[in-house]
């Protein structure tokens, strides 16, 4: 307790004590059993222990102070691990963006002689990269000239102060040289911000916001496909339905989408902040992520420093509602796209219920029997039609409330996170952990149960599709059976032709001419045989009876192939292989005809 302070010198008494006091003082019975107050040396007290409170006093601001500034570099510390890590991730960003841009250029070419815009482009290219080097050279290099020099001078600074003649020091120059780069940069920085501003404008005066897409555009009520309009359909009841089915579409996305704009109307593009702190507030939010330990503190440290005139209140209501502006802008997109993809659907059931309709007419107008059959088709298609628009509004609904309760949960996760920045105590958190599990639960229960509801519809359209391709099959079967019945009158035909082919056959061989039957003459001898016989000479009994054509026992004795197999067979060698290989190259006497020789390889 401080020594000053008036609570340190009251000492305790009681308010009878009072009247005993002032008659001892008149009657003089005090100056016996009292001493005489000594008021310098209580004042001595009073100052030491003054003074012991001051040190003491100094001594906590001190640590307070110190504290304060370790603590303050220990976040610093953690802001510039965080730039670390963020530095290298913009320069490969830069390094991307730059080897893009060149690609481009790179790959881009002319559509003919006339087309100079190319050329004209590579020229601003070099104008703009030599611009920025002269930009480089006059902004930043003197800024890292003037931080070398500082260096330079702190130490010759250091030096000096360590040795024991100092020399005197030039601080009033190095101060005004800081100051003139301080003014020239700010002057820079001012000069930039105005191009800025300018080419801004420019940008906003071109009216390229007509080029960029527009969902109102896309999600239009009468965004009728010309395939639907300009067909010709047969049936303008069916027509009417397809094109009533499309506006039914369009309805349902086009009030959702409206929602959705008047939900993101109720905010500008900033979120009432100027652009610059905008940007800057998300561009801040980006470099702290999720794997990043102590991100959120760090995050609206960083904050609460760039902007100190906002509380950190206004921080988290900013952040809240550039959240759910990106939520419903991802959401925008998200609809965008399943209308897309909804009204590609619509329109290819739509085509083939025309095409279905069209082969139905026809056949109607080449089969008179078949219209009443025609007819129930129709009214199937129709009834089909209905029961699929239905099936689809039911499906955006249920889309369209999982979309709902998706937005919920973002809410209230986001709700949750502000609850637990705000309560530290554990027992709150177990109360929120058992709450979050509760509501997961319901959520997970609403969410099978939607998934039951779209499984039993997709099943029913799966259901309905079967049915029509048992129709299919059917018109198929009847076509096969028409088809089999054609073929059987193109066999009949063949077979009256056949029959035809074998009486006319029968006829022929009725009128054919048949050779009387003659045995004599046919086992008697023929009159070539018989002027052969006359003709012959008398045979020579001592002639042989055929003519031999072969070798004599000279040629064969002749032969060396025979002397030499019967040498070897003497010697009792012709069995082996060495017979075999001498007998091989031994070569006949006289080459043999090439006529005798045989092509077959055995």
């Amino acid at each position: 307790m401080n020594a000053a302070s008036p609570q340190a010198f009251i000492t305790s008494f009681r308010a009878e004590d009072v009247e005993k006091l002032s008659s001892r003082l008149k009657h003089g019975l005090g100056r016996s059993k009292y001493k005489p107050t000594e008021y310098e040396r209580v004042q001595a007290i009073v100052d030491a222990k003054r003074l012991e409170s001051a040190l003491i006093a100094k001594k906590v601001k001190r640590t307070r102070c110190v504290a304060k500034e370790i603590k303050e570099c220990d976040i610093l510390r953690q802001h510039r691990q965080v730039w670390s890590k963020e530095c290298p991730r913009l320069q490969k960003a830069e390094v991307k963006t730059e080897n893009e841009l060149h690609d481009f250029i790179e790959n881009v070419r002319p559509f003919g002689i006339e087309d100079t815009a190319i050329f004209s482009l590579k020229d601003y290219e070099v104008f703009l990269e030599r611009d920025r080097k002269a930009f480089v050279m006059g902004t930043v290099e003197p800024l890292y000239q003037l931080k070398g020099d500082l260096c330079f001078r702190l130490d010759q600074e250091q030096d000096q102060g360590r040795q024991l003649n100092p020399t005197p020091s030039n601080l009033e120059q190095v101060q005004h040289q800081v100051n003139f780069v301080k003014d020239q940069q700010d002057i820079i920085t001012a000069k930039l911000q105005e191009e800025y501003y300018d080419l801004e404008e420019e940008i906003t005066g071109l009216g390229l916001e007509k080029f960029m897409p527009n969902f109102d555009n896309l999600v239009n009520k009468d965004n009728i496909p010309t395939e639907v309009l300009e067909s010709d359909c047969p049936y303008p009841e069916l027509k009417e339905s397809l094109i009533q089915a499309f506006h039914s579409l369009s309805e349902i996305y086009h009030s959702r989408l409206n929602s959705l704009q008047e939900h993101l109307k109720k905010t500008d593009r900033f979120c009432g902040w100027c652009p610059d702190d905008h940007l800057r507030f998300l561009f801040t939010l980006s470099q702290y992520t999720q794997e990043i330990p102590n991100n959120r503190a760090l995050c609206i440290h960083m904050l609460q420093k760039l902007f100190p005139e906002k509380t950190k209140h206004d921080l988290m209501e900013h952040e809240r509602l550039g959240a759910r502006q990106r939520f419903t802008q991802t959401h925008i997109k998200v609809l965008a796209q399943q209308w897309q993809q909804d009204q590609e659907e619509l329109l290819a059931k739509a085509l083939a219920t025309l095409q279905e309709a069209r082969d139905a007419y026809q056949e109607e107008l080449e089969l008179q029997r078949d219209r009443q059959h025609q007819q129930d088709i129709c009214i199937r298609l129709r009834e089909k039609l209905q029961q699929w628009r239905a099936h689809q509004e039911e499906v955006a609904q249920l889309q369209g409330s999982i979309a709902a309760r998706q937005q919920e949960e973002a809410e209230a996760i986001l709700k949750r996170e502000q609850e637990k920045e705000a309560a530290l105590r554990a027992h709150q958190k177990e109360k929120l952990r058992k709450f979050n599990l509760e509501q997961q639960k319901r959520r997970e229960e609403l969410e099978q149960r939607d998934q039951e509801r779209l499984a039993k519809l997709r099943c029913a359209m799966e259901e309905q599709a079967r049915q029509d391709r048992e129709r299919v099959r059917f018109r198929a079967e009847v076509l096969a059976q028409r088809k089999e019945e054609k073929e059987a009158c193109e066999l009949e035909r063949y077979r009256e032709e056949a029959e035809k082919q074998n009486r006319l056959e029968a006829l022929r061989s009725q009128v054919a001419v048949v050779a009387q039957s003659d045995t004599e003459r046919m086992m008697g001898d023929t009159q070539s045989w018989r002027n052969r016989y006359l003709n012959m000479k008398e045979v020579d009994i001592q002639k042989p009876l055929f003519g031999l054509n072969t070798y004599t026992d000279a040629q064969i004795v002749a032969d060396p192939r025979l002397r030499v197999e019967q040498a070897l067979r003497n010697a009792g060698l012709h069995h082996t292989d060495y017979a075999q290989e001498v007998l091989a190259h031994i070569k006949p006497p006289r080459p043999p005809r090439r006529d005798t020789k045989s092509e077959l390889q055995f």
